[in-house]
């Protein structure tokens, strides 16, 4: 393992030809190669301090020194010092070297944490194993300083066997019944996180039931307004299309069938859902029964934003922290322009 260097004012690069890095073939089968290449083009690029916060369960902790080993993040661990040196020596999880801020309360880690972005220590948060009622109100609240004037909004990245393109799906795990504007946030966001993993141009699909207007179907409706809001560049950096139906936005069979001329159907790359809950279903779905590698990112602060869950698996946190990596050093790039 290369040495650590934890240099705070600005993102660590390191040489990847030096680094004695893990074998990711390990984590990442041929069927997730596509997220196996995003989490491997993040390690090149070097290693961002992240302050996680409250990494007080062996699955939290476990995470975020998978990521450091293979050279994705520096933590800086934000929590009950005692609980999280106790884990570590119950887990055999080795944070020797590891800065870690004492913090009396997952709340209290939640402001410290940010504090710490402020002072230009840490390019992301990403939550330990506290609630994410507590996470995700220290984070939005006027007073954190970390919002901006988009809405924030949760991006899925997905890799699904045998689909071409990795799939971000959004908004999954926020925004629960968003309005016309909060959407327009919500694919802006999708957008902009494309971009920055180094994915190009994306095709964005409006999804719903049908590929039709039906003014009793509210999805419809918003997502003919959005590609006409993509016409007046109110929507910026993508390809949309809608109101589509799932088959027709990642079949070309179901396209042809239907007869559906699009330059986004049968090859979506972002799927942009209704609500959140058919968002969730749709992305557990692909997780449960299509089998697809997961992770995620909150969009739309100033800085990424890790929101895993607490039942997330080790693969999922460090494709997590791979995405946040990337989209750290993506900011970072614009920062310098």
């Amino acid at each position: 393992m290369p040495e650590e260097r934890i240099v705070m004012s600005s993102i660590v690069h390191t040489d990847p030809r030096t680094a004695d890095a893990p074998d990711l073939t390990r984590v990442f089968p041929d069927a997730h190669i596509l997220m196996r290449d995003l989490v491997a083009r993040a390690a090149k690029l070097g290693p961002v301090p992240y302050a996680i916060i409250w990494p007080c369960s062996s699955h939290a902790l476990g995470g975020a020194v998978e990521a450091a080993r293979y050279g994705l993040i520096l933590p800086i661990l934000v929590g009950d010092r005692e609980l999280i040196q106790g884990i570590a020596r119950e887990a055999d999880l080795d944070i020797s070297g590891m800065r870690i801020e004492n913090a009396a309360n997952p709340a209290a880690a939640v402001a410290q944490a940010i504090a710490l972005v402020h002072a230009g220590e840490a390019h992301g948060l990403s939550k330990g194993s506290l609630h994410t009622d507590t996470f995700m109100a220290g984070v939005i609240k006027q007073e954190s300083g970390l919002r901006t004037k988009r809405r924030m909004s949760h991006v899925f990245c997905l890799n699904v066997p045998d689909y071409p393109d990795l799939l971000l799906v959004s908004d999954a795990a926020i925004n629960i019944t968003p309005d016309l504007i909060t959407k327009r946030d919500i694919v802006q966001n999708a957008i902009d996180l494309h971009h920055a993993l180094g994915l190009g141009t994306p095709r964005v699909a409006l999804l719903s039931a049908v590929e039709t207007i039906n003014t009793k179907i509210q999805g419809t409706l918003d997502a003919a307004a959005l590609c006409k809001m993509a016409d007046r560049q109110e929507i910026t950096g993508g390809i949309l299309d809608g109101p589509l139906a799932m088959d027709v936005a990642v079949s070309a069979e179901s396209t042809r069938i239907k007869n559906v001329t699009s330059e986004v159907a049968g090859k979506a790359q972002i799927l942009v859902a209704p609500d959140l809950e058919s968002g969730n279903i749709l992305v557990k779905s692909l997780a449960f029964l299509g089998k697809a590698a997961t992770s995620g990112i909150v969009m739309g602060a100033k800085v990424p934003v890790l929101l895993t869950s607490r039942a997330d698996d080790a693969t999922a946190r460090l494709a997590s922290a791979a995405i946040g990596a990337l989209y750290a050093h993506y900011l970072e790039s614009r920062s310098k322009r």
